[in-house]
């Protein structure tokens, strides 16, 4: 919607996203988000047991994907768009 409104796609919206993994629904949660192409995706404060190394690896080099690091700098990095 918000897309739509601002007539530009989705990827280009200004989001930032740390994505907790406490819950099954996150898989689809984060499915969902890469379907519509937005990168730079945080994830943690572990990744799940079925995503392994070179899937993670892979998810970094297409969409940016990265574990969760330290708070301060993660919210540091987001603001500034990285």
């Amino acid at each position: 919607a918000r897309s739509k409104a601002l007539n530009c796609p989705v990827h280009d919206l200004p989001v930032s996203i740390a994505l907790s993994w406490f819950e099954q629904k996150a898989v689809a949660v984060l499915l969902s988000l890469l379907s519509l192409g937005l990168k730079n995706i945080r994830v943690g404060p572990q990744l799940p047991a079925f995503l392994r190394p070179s899937i993670v690896s892979v998810l970094n080099q297409k969409f940016g994907l990265m574990l969760v690091g330290d708070p301060h700098e993660d919210l540091k990095n987001m603001l500034a768009g990285c």
